[in-house]
């Protein structure tokens, strides 16, 4: 299984926008991300997110964990 590299709140945004997740607006600290099919995210605006909050991200945006890490290889 592969590791959960460390990223900040604006990377992981750069991230989910490849698989159609836009900005909304912001709400506090938080950016607030809307995808036509998928659940509404909230990601904290940190230089580095844990990696239980990033793996809960991430499964709320309906990725593996490999999917998820293809996404930031190939970015």
């Amino acid at each position: 299984m592969a590791r959960l590299p460390v990223l900040s709140g604006a990377d992981l945004v750069r991230i989910l926008r490849k698989i159609g997740y836009v900005w909304d607006h912001t709400e506090g600290s938080h950016m607030i991300l809307v995808h036509p099919t998928r659940a509404r995210l909230s990601v904290p605006r940190q230089r580095e997110l844990g990696r239980g909050l990033l793996r809960a991200i991430i499964g709320d945006a309906g990725l593996t964990r490999e999917e998820f890490v293809q996404l930031v290889q190939d970015s």
